[in-house]
């Protein structure tokens, strides 16, 4: 299935990230830019994908979202000079989490494409998109435990959901890093390729991601998400919900038709 968009390719550069709206039709890339210093993850810059993301969710000529770093790192961690003086109560007043509970409540998908470093804040950052796709390069990891803290950013929640407890618990109080077939066998990434095609990799499912129903897309992915956040019961009532609510949608129809008359659909997300 392909798609088609008139919407001419548009790229906005910030301080630390470049944003490509239409990379492919359909499909915005938002690539970390702080390349000497490995993309660490400082405040700055998670703004600016939080306040990218917020407008991404809200343009109709956007589907699916692809965030990358670069090939050395896709970030490296977060930035420490800025944490290194900073107090309890400061780190309570900057509430940075804010931020990445932003990035979580994004309604499209986010495809992470990592090579390179995914450690500390990178992997957590990798983590709270909806798939990744890694190079054979990528190195996923939660260091922190090497610089006195841990992770606080979803690392000790998502990796133990992600790998089970054991292999989490080893990763987390050793610091050790998990290469990119480990995390594929884990079930952390969804597949590895070489290092010369993992953003055209990200590229392709995202595009076969962005010719299906947006609305369906969007309560799927709220669906899978209460399923990885609360109980079965739950999670399963959540689902039917979200199941019927398709049936609202003028895609909902057009899908159906379509498959009924054997063509292509035609998605327009109403």
């Amino acid at each position: 299935m392909t798609i088609r968009s008139s919407i001419k390719v548009q790229k906005i550069n910030m301080e630390f990230i470049k944003v490509t709206e239409n990379a492919r039709p359909y499909v915005a890339l938002i690539q970390l830019n702080r390349p000497k210093e490995l993309n660490a993850l400082n405040l700055q810059l998670m703004g600016e994908i939080r306040d990218t993301l917020k407008k991404l969710d809200e343009n109709d000529e956007v589907r699916v979202v692809v965030i990358t770093g670069n090939e050395r790192a896709f970030a490296a961690g977060a930035d420490i000079k800025q944490m290194a003086g900073k107090t309890a109560i400061d780190m309570l007043n900057i509430d940075q989490f804010s931020t990445w509970d932003q990035i979580r409540k994004t309604k499209k998908p986010i495809i992470a494409a990592v090579s390179g470093f995914a450690l500390g804040g990178g992997c957590e950052l990798a983590m709270t998109c909806d798939m990744i796709i890694a190079s054979e390069t990528a190195k996923f990891g939660q260091p922190e435990i090497k610089i006195g803290t841990m992770p606080g950013a979803g690392g000790t929640q998502r990796l133990t959901k992600a790998l089970g407890k054991a292999k989490a618990m080893e990763l987390v109080l050793t610091g050790d890093f998990l290469s990119a077939e480990d995390a594929c066998s884990y079930g952390l990434v969804n597949r590895v390729v070489p290092v010369e095609l993992y953003l055209e990799e990200a590229f392709r499912l995202a595009a076969k991601i962005a010719a299906m129903s947006p609305v369906g897309v969007k309560l799927a992915k709220e669906s899978i998400n209460r399923s990885y956040e609360t109980h079965l019961d739950e999670g399963l009532h959540f689902e039917r919900k979200n199941f019927y609510l398709t049936f609202a949608s003028e895609d909902q129809k057009e899908g159906m038709n379509a498959f009924i008359e054997k063509r292509r659909p035609d998605f327009k997300g109403n």
